[in-house]
C-alpha cells in the first residue's frame, strides 16, 4: 500500500512515522508513505499557498492551484483509489472505514490549514471527506496521522499476531472488555476466575458479556442497530 500526504508541515510527520507500528510495516516493506509540501506546487514566487476568502471575513483561505497542481503531479506518476480531505464537516471516522482504506493500493491524505481550502478543490478532486470528531484543530496533519495509524496496523503482516488487532474495540461494533495480565492478585486485586479457568468458550462468552456490558454503559450509541 502506499500513502501520499499533501501538507504545508511535512515536517510533522517524521517522528510518528520512524516509530513504533508504523515503522515497523515500513520496514516490512507492507506500506509507503510519503509526505509532500504543498508549497512546491506553488507558481508564487514566495511560495504563497493562502489568500483572503471572496466575500471578506476572518481568516486566509488555502488556494486552488498548489493542492490541484500536486494532486495532478501524483496522478500522473500512478493510480489513486481515494482522494481523501480530512476535515471537521467530513464523515466521522470509524473502525470500519479503516478497514475498507486497508484495503486500497494507493490513497493521497490532503491536510487542510487556515480557514480551509479553496471549495473547487472539494468538487473537483475529493473522493472522501473525513472527520476524527467534532473539534477543530490548526490544521489536517495530526487527523492524517490518526488514520494512518489505524490503517497500517490492520494491513496483514504490520502485527506480528494479527488476531491481537481483530479483537480491538470496534471490530465488532463494540468496546473491548477488560483484560489483566500478571500478577493474579496486587494488593488483594484479583483477576476474575474465568480468566485463570483455561476454558476457551466460557473467557469467549464472559469476554463478549463484558463487551455489551461496557459498551452500554459507556457508548449506548454503538448499541443502536445492533441485534444482541
Amino acid at each position: 500500500m502506499r500513502i501520499d500526504i499533501l501538507t504545508l508541515f511535512p515536517e510533522m510527520f517524521h517522528g510518528v512515522f520512524s516509530e513504533s507500528i508504523i515503522k515497523r510495516g515500513i520496514e516490512k516493506k507492507l506500506v509507503e508513505i510519503y509526505t509532500h509540501n504543498i508549497r512546491d506546487h506553488s507558481t508564487d514566487k514566495h511560495r504563497r499557498v493562502d489568500d483572503y476568502p471572496f466575500g471578506g471575513g476572518a481568516g486566509m483561505v488555502m488556494m486552488i492551484e498548489p493542492i490541484a497542481n500536486a494532486i495532478q503531479y501524483l496522478r500522473s506518476e500512478r493510480e489513486y483509489d481515494e482522494v481523501i480531505f480530512v476535515t471537521p464537516d467530513g464523515v466521522p471516522f470509524k473502525q470500519n472505514k479503516a478497514n475498507e482504506l486497508s484495503l486500497k493500493k494507493n490513497i493521497i491524505i490532503l491536510c487542510g490549514h487556515y480557514k480551509g481550502i479553496d471549495e473547487r478543490i472539494r468538487d473537483l478532486f475529493i473522493t472522501q471527506e473525513i472527520s476524527i470528531g467534532d473539534f477543530i484543530l490548526s490544521g489536517g496533519e495530526i487527523a492524517a496521522m490518526t488514520i494512518v495509524d489505524a490503517i497500517v496496523r490492520i494491513i496483514p503482516g504490520v502485527i506480528g499476531d494479527e488476531s491481537s488487532a481483530l479483537t480491538d474495540s470496534f471490530q465488532n461494533g463494540l468496546l473491548s472488555p477488560p483484560i489483566y495480565t500478571r500478577p493474579a492478585n496486587y494488593q488483594g486485586l484479583e483477576v476474575p476466575e474465568i480468566l485463570l479457568s483455561g476454558h476457551e468458550k466460557n473467557i469467549a462468552d464472559w469476554r463478549f458479556e463484558q463487551q455489551i456490558k461496557k459498551t452500554r454503559e459507556r457508548r449506548p450509541d454503538l448499541l443502536e442497530g445492533i441485534d444482541i
